[in-house]
């Protein structure tokens, strides 16, 4: 690049333009940043590498960065919680921005010489010659902001009217990708509270207290086997700590293939299978449930494996599975709302759950279920539900037929490296193409 790139002022008002029409009409926020960024090297300016990293409020991550590069386009990372800050980002120029209180960093970039912070060296390959990095936060008060770099390869490095340039669109920049992640925080906090099809409901105005609908669903009912016991026992932490080890591996199955979770009940589950009221959409939804039956045992039993290794006792549960109408929607107050199944189905897939006790049995089902399966079943006997009129024949799948059945469906849970939890969020993207290049695994500034 040459000392003195043109940079268009009119060009820059229209990246500007470009950002309050993104932020006005609901962009996401990776449309945002790689708009800007060929926006912002069309105008002249002589940037070969951006990095933009926002905050997020989520249960699984603390931040989500994306970098643009001039030859290779945008790639996305995602920055999960940990107990420590990684050793990458305490010796970076961001740490050290925020650790002096500091809004601005330049530096030019020494073909040789002493490297100042550790990203530098990576940036010399790069052949930068300029690297100035900020920090903005999206409010007084709010802990919620961007950090980001801006790095040119401009043998003058930046000029001092591209400086204030960049200082100028940074605020542009700032107020649309604000608006982007205040409304993914809304999609991000309705999807891990409610779900995913609850979560879209909400967001579609599905708010006031009796609005809803009756719907056919499989429905699943787990729980854990003596945890007050173990409360008591291993004291409260512990207790956690299994029932969310507990949850990791037999609830996640259910929020695949159809399935939904729909509440967390103490130390126990309700998902939901929707489905059609006629034979094929019903026999659909309880093979559905019932695969992820499967792969949920095969879950806690790898599970109870690791906990013996750890001299930890082995977690007990008993699933419940039925089929029948619910009523899909909000009940509570009227200033504070739940969304969730209810009706006489759901109250008697829960009887069904509480019968794993009696036969000393893993899974319990009712003979309506098991209709719709092409799995064999052990009849356990014919049982009066409490508040239900007419008896249930209860049945209890065959062993045998359990392996076979997990393998094609759950095959790719693992093949990204990412966790079930991990994969239901899907920053920012849809499945299938964020996926694709979801980075998790380190922090550049």
């Amino acid at each position: 690049m040459t000392a003195h790139s043109t940079v268009s002022d009119i060009l820059l008002d229209k990246v500007a333009e470009w950002l309050t029409q993104a932020a006005l009409t609901g962009e996401n926020l990776e449309t945002i940043v790689r708009g800007f960024c060929e926006r912002m090297a069309a105008t002249g300016m002589p940037i070969n590498r951006v990095h933009l990293t926002f905050s997020m409020l989520h249960p699984l991550y603390d931040a989500l960065g994306f970098t643009w590069r001039r030859a290779g386009g945008l790639t996305i990372e995602g920055y999960r919680h940990v107990n420590e800050k990684p050793e990458r980002f305490v010796q970076s120029p961001y740490y050290y921005l925020l650790s002096n209180n500091l809004q601005h960093l330049r530096r030019r970039i020494d073909l040789d010489g002493a490297i100042e912070f550790p990203i530098f060296e990576d940036l010399r390959k790069e052949k930068v010659t300029d690297y100035l990095a900020f920090v903005q936060t999206f409010g007084a008060g709010s802990v919620q902001g961007m950090m980001g770099s801006w790095s040119t390869d401009s043998i003058g490095g930046f000029s001092e009217d591209m400086i204030g340039a960049l200082m100028r669109i940074q605020n542009h920049l700032a107020m649309a990708a604000k608006m982007a992640v205040l409304g993914r925080l809304a999609n991000n906090m309705l999807t891990t509270y409610l779900g995913g099809d609850a979560g879209k409901r909400v967001l579609n105005g599905q708010i006031r207290r009796g609005d809803g609908e009756t719907i056919r669903a499989a429905l699943v009912m787990g729980d854990m086997r003596q945890s007050t016991v173990y409360a008591e026992k291993e004291g409260r932490q512990a207790y956690i700590d299994t029932l969310n080890e507990f949850f990791d591996a037999i609830a996640a199955p259910f929020n695949r293939n159809g399935g939904e979770i729909m509440s967390f009940l103490g130390d126990g589950f309700l998902a939901v299978y929707p489905c059609g009221r006629h034979k094929d959409p019903s026999k659909v939804a309880c093979e559905a449930a019932l695969s992820a039956v499967f792969e949920a045992q095969r879950r806690v039993s790898a599970l109870n494996e690791e906990r013996q290794s750890r001299n930890l006792s082995a977690v007990r549960y008993g699933i419940g599975l039925h089929v029948g109408n619910v009523m899909f929607g909000n009940v509570g107050l009227k200033d504070r709302l739940t969304f969730s199944a209810f009706g006489a189905a759901v109250n008697e897939v829960e009887r069904l759950q509480s019968l794993t006790k009696k036969y000393a049995t893993e899974v319990v089902a009712s003979q309506a279920f098991s209709g719709y399966t092409d799995c064999e079943w052990g009849t356990l006997g014919e049982e009066k539900l409490r508040g239900v009129r007419q008896r249930f024949t209860v049945v209890s799948p065959k062993p045998a037929t359990a392996a076979s059945r997990v393998a094609d469906i759950f095959s790719d849970a693992e093949t990204d490296g990412l966790s079930e939890a991990e994969q239901v969020i899907l920053l920012h993207r849809d499945a299938k193409k964020f996926e694709s290049h979801l980075q998790v695994d380190r922090f550049r500034p």
